[in-house]
């Protein structure tokens, strides 16, 4: 009895020593960046979006959440110059056609799980974009401090079909790809 009872105590010890409580590490927004990519049947854009705020959860050096809010205000077109398109370009991305900004400042991303295959995780979250919340899958790759991720988002599943030959006919070449790409690098 006394070396069943002294066993499950060790038992208990020694779990309770290893186990590790999560812990948030907070994102530094200044020196993450958000790229992403709008194609259309003629081209494409692309352009910066910055991160408001957002953390990861961790237990040791394992990612098990997260949590990330983006300024939709702060979107930016890159690939063209000031006074040669940028301007307009960035004005209809911010109105109601596309993202709304005004109404809808921020556009968050929620993990709700996570598998682990090395450094990399497979996870699945809800995006909300204009109000509107999907569950997306990702990859994620964690290394050290830093945690990236490259993933396509389809805009007319939050509200966004403005030019979409999904839901208009006779675009032709004024078609724009339901899919938007981001590629994200976060540092903690």
């Amino acid at each position: 009895m006394k070396t069943k009872l002294f066993t499950a105590i060790l038992a208990l010890i020694v779990t309770g020593a290893f186990a590790t409580n999560p812990i948030k590490k907070e994102i530094k927004v200044k020196e993450s960046k958000i790229i992403w990519t709008g194609k259309k049947v003629t081209g494409s854009h692309t352009g910066t979006i910055d991160l408001q705020d957002g953390t990861l959860i961790m237990e040791g050096d394992k990612l098990v959440g997260g949590s990330f809010t983006i300024n939709m205000t702060s979107l930016q077109v890159t690939d063209l110059e000031a006074g040669k398109g940028k301007e307009k370009l960035e004005g209809h991305l911010k109105s109601k056609d596309f993202f709304g900004t005004t109404a809808h400042p921020t556009a968050t991303f929620t993990i709700t799980d996570v598998v682990q295959n090395g450094n990399v995780y497979s996870t699945v979250g809800n995006m909300t974009i204009k109000g509107i919340t999907q569950s997306i899958r990702l990859r994620i790759s964690v290394y050290g401090n830093k945690a990236t991720t490259k993933l396509s988002i389809d805009r007319t599943k939050h509200g966004i079909t403005y030019g979409s030959g999904s839901f208009f006919d006779n675009l032709k070449d004024k078609a724009i790809n339901d899919e938007f790409e981001l590629d994200v690098t976060l540092n903690f």
